[in-house]
């Protein structure tokens, strides 16, 4: 595996098995993933809050199970933010892509594999062309699945986020009509699901983020105070891992382009 680019804030987070565990509730706000019992596991989840994404990607992957998530989500957000190349970042949303399928068909209840194998899915169309994933039928795979993990989790925040945002994006390049007829895209229903998501994780970054993207896409220039107004609640957050301090970051560079 080549060496991945470090995360820009290396030693601001020193999570380790303890304080992760103690921390568990509130980091995991977003994903609902379960405490895991195996200490391998606990340990590759403290690399990843960490911002050592490449190891706990690497470490996930070698203690398996429940570990497979940790690697997914590692490898996810490590694309989504840090991989500087095009190609190297469409490979990895697909490695993601593949392995939570895998995990899915081994592992039907757990929401977490339906949750990694849309975002990857999701973020690789955004990467090909939204137009072009739609084409491909990737879109429906992306909402299929993000609906299960819905079903299997009914408070995973960061589900209702993915689900709105690909109502949004639907919207946004094929328009409401033949996004709600050919894809079940719709604006209330998008923007609803942004609304559950912040009610479930009010301190979610990504979700003040995308709502306001959301909102603009759907709204227009009329809606441009409020999404600014997220943006700003967005930067001002106080990331407690480095996920979240990659979002804070997202948020400042926006406010000040």
């Amino acid at each position: 595996m080549a060496k991945w680019t470090p995360f820009p804030h290396a030693g601001d987070y020193t999570f380790d098995a303890a304080s992760t565990r103690k921390s568990w509730a509130r980091l995991h706000l977003g994903d609902g993933e379960a405490l895991p019992i195996d200490a391998k596991v606990l340990a590759a989840w403290a690399l990843f809050h960490n911002g050592d994404f490449q190891q706990a990607a690497e470490a996930g992957i070698k203690a398996g199970g429940g570990g497979i998530t940790v690697a997914n989500k590692a490898t996810a957000v490590y694309a989504t933010y840090l991989e500087p190349k095009e190609k190297t970042k469409l490979d990895l949303f697909m490695e993601v892509t593949a392995r939570a399928e895998a995990q899915a068909k081994a592992e039907p209840g757990n929401p977490n594999a339906w949750y990694w194998h849309a975002y990857a899915l999701g973020r690789y169309s955004q990467g090909i062309s939204v137009a072009k994933a739609l084409a491909q039928g990737l879109g429906t795979k992306v909402k299929d699945s993000l609906e299960r993990t819905i079903k299997l989790a009914p408070r995973h925040a960061d589900a209702y986020i993915a689900l709105g945002a690909f109502h949004a994006e639907v919207i946004d390049k094929v328009g409401a009509l033949i996004g709600s007829m050919t894809y079940g895209a719709k604006k209330d229903v998008g923007l609803r699901l942004f609304q559950e998501a912040l009610h479930i994780n009010p301190g979610s970054v990504i979700g003040m983020i995308e709502y306001a993207n959301a909102l603009v896409m759907l709204e227009g220039d009329k809606k441009m105070i409020e999404a600014t107004k997220l943006y700003e609640q967005a930067a001002a957050s106080q990331p407690m891992d480095a996920t979240e301090r990659l979002d804070v970051d997202m948020a400042r560079v926006e406010l000040e382009n």
